[in-house]
């Protein structure tokens, strides 16, 4: 009987890494100790950039919509959980690329589990952005938390778009094969 036979190959969505490669059986032992803790390529990825990015501008919106008054609770309260779970969201995604989680979670699909969640935040967040807009009454923090919220959903749009198009073009020719 082969030991190697419950190997499972996983790439990595929008690392732009070098995650793609075979593995052997004892990979987690010896190339894990090699390699280190943290991937020192990750961050200097397009991918990497956008998510900061991201959460810098969805970190500077939920700031504006804190320090101001509302006008309109509801309103502010959603646009407030939206931008602060996908601040985590992102987050999570971020570390998870970093730090290689998704060599040891193979289980997950990373690259569908991150297009799917791209999807619906980037939806949540175009709704909660159109709202705030249309409930800010001239006030000049949340016409900036506003402004702040439809940055990050172009930037979500665009780890949407990187996230799909590595997502097939990485099954189309891993099909063709």
């Amino acid at each position: 009987m082969s030991h190697g036979t419950g190997l499972v190959r996983t790439t990595c969505s929008s690392g732009g890494g070098s995650g793609g490669g075979a593995a052997g059986p004892r990979a987690g032992a010896g190339a894990g100790a090699s390699e280190g803790l943290v991937d020192p390529v990750y961050p200097r990825t397009y991918g990497a950039l956008l998510k900061v990015a991201q959460m810098v501008s969805l970190l500077i919106a939920f700031i504006c919509v804190r320090s101001s008054l509302w006008l309109s609770q509801s309103a502010y309260r959603y646009f407030e959980v939206v931008t602060i779970c996908n601040l985590i969201m992102i987050l999570v995604f971020y570390l998870v690329h970093l730090f290689r989680l998704y060599r040891v979670l193979t289980c997950i699909s990373w690259p569908l589990s991150e297009l799917l969640h791209y999807l619906i935040g980037t939806l949540l967040l175009l709704i909660a952005s159109i709202v705030a807009a249309s409930k800010s009454y001239s006030q000049s923090e949340l016409v900036a938390a506003s402004i702040f919220g439809f940055l990050a959903t172009f930037l979500c749009l665009a780890s949407v778009w990187l996230s799909y198009k590595i997502s097939c073009v990485t099954q189309s020719t891993d099909a063709a094969v």
